[in-house]
């Protein structure tokens, strides 16, 4: 199977020795980050630094003034952690290895942006804002996830891209020194913490012929177990049920018109690619998609398999067309949980589940040893 790594471009930047070692893993492929969220990450191999701090979420080369002139909401320049045109400097030395580019674009994830323009972000049924997730329901945020995926998924060299988080972002999200685990929410719990009553919310629920102040009222009401600590109350799973075509629509309609505009950008032959998750009621980073819909308008997702589980491809390969990928996303860093050493068997067990491609996070993070692993399981 073709397998791809992620990567930053300040992985390479500075670090000659970079395009070679990535691609003696076994890689034919880079996904390489060209938009991304704040972060903080180890270069375990870098000669010159070990932590970068990313401060913001930002694009990771110069925008195209033109496209953004007189726009309210638009991307934020990376500081000095990627400065310049970072991912087309990286993507230059990669290629130059003989490795495929795909460009790495995160969309609905973006503190600062919420933080600046507070009227953009999901609000819970408690009346809290979720400064790290614009509301995708929002026309002007909408329009700004659109032009940014036309820009930063076409990046000169880029035969591909994968998007992640292009539709609801919600309760889940590694903030900074995040203190939210006190009390213990299942999946449900997760989804009624995640829907949004910002207006423009409001007024969808009430074009699915949801009243969203009653319906505010009854989270609230089918959570109150929650922070007594047990389970939520059984209205829950109607709530669930009630709220999830109208938030499923809009996904999809995000989703429709973003791969729609990064088409058009690229012309043929441009591989366009979502991180999935086939619960439609998902959020996050891998976003809920119907698993029968989203070969009719992408190539193909990439499915996280934690742990090395490959449950969330079956529902994906039993609708992909001939052609479409599905892409298993496997974790490949000890030190975050990942399967280095039992990268050949859970490859295995990913293609036997349906998967045509792999994807290693994340190549930058990985220790020497993780990278021989690695090696050791793409070699054979």
């Amino acid at each position: 199977m073709k397998a791809s790594a992620f990567l930053y471009p300040w992985d390479v930047i500075g670090d000659s020795d970079a395009p070679a070692r990535i691609a003696d893993l076994g890689v034919g492929q880079v996904t390489l980050a060209a938009a991304y969220h704040s972060t903080r990450a180890l270069t375990p191999h870098h000669p010159r630094h070990r932590i970068v701090t990313a401060e913001h979420a930002a694009v990771l080369y110069p925008v195209d003034e033109r496209r953004w002139s007189g726009r309210a909401l638009r991307p934020y320049a990376a500081g000095a952690w990627a400065p310049g045109d970072a991912y087309g400097e990286a993507a230059e030395a990669l290629a130059a290895v003989g490795l495929d580019v795909h460009s790495w674009v995160v969309l609905a994830h973006n503190s600062r942006l919420s933080a600046e323009h507070p009227g953009t972000s999901v609000v819970n049924a408690y009346g809290d804002r979720y400064p790290w997730a614009p509301c995708i329901a929002r026309p002007e945020v909408r329009a700004y996830l659109v032009a940014l995926a036309a820009e930063a998924a076409v990046r000169p060299g880029a035969r591909g891209t994968e998007l992640e988080s292009c539709g609801w972002y919600g309760l889940a999200h590694l903030h900074a020194h995040d203190k939210i685990a006190g009390v213990a929410l299942d999946d449900t719990a997760q989804y009624l913490m995640s829907l949004c009553f910002c207006a423009a919310c409001r007024r969808g629920y009430g074009e699915w012929g949801l009243d969203a102040s009653w319906l505010a009222g009854a989270v609230r009401e089918a959570l109150e177990p929650v922070w007594r600590g047990v389970a939520p109350s059984p209205a829950a799973g109607p709530l669930l049920e009630a709220t999830v075509g109208y938030r499923a629509a809009v996904a999809r309609g995000l989703q429709e018109e973003v791969v729609g505009a990064v088409r058009a950008a690229a012309g043929p032959g441009f591989q366009v690619l979502l991180h999935a998750d086939p619960g439609v009621h998902r959020c996050g980073a891998n976003v809920g998609v119907s698993p029968g819909d989203v070969f009719g308008f992408a190539d193909g997702v990439v499915v996280p398999c934690p742990a090395g589980r490959p449950d969330l491809l079956r529902p994906f390969a039993a609708h992909a067309s001939s052609g479409a990928v599905v892409a298993a996303n496997l974790t490949v860093v000890a030190g975050m949980g990942g399967r280095p050493g039992a990268l050949g068997e859970d490859a295995a067990r990913a293609e036997a589940a349906g998967a045509t491609e792999l994807r290693l996070y994340h190549a930058g993070l990985a220790s020497e040893e993780d990278g021989a692993a690695v090696r050791r399981a793409l070699v054979r």
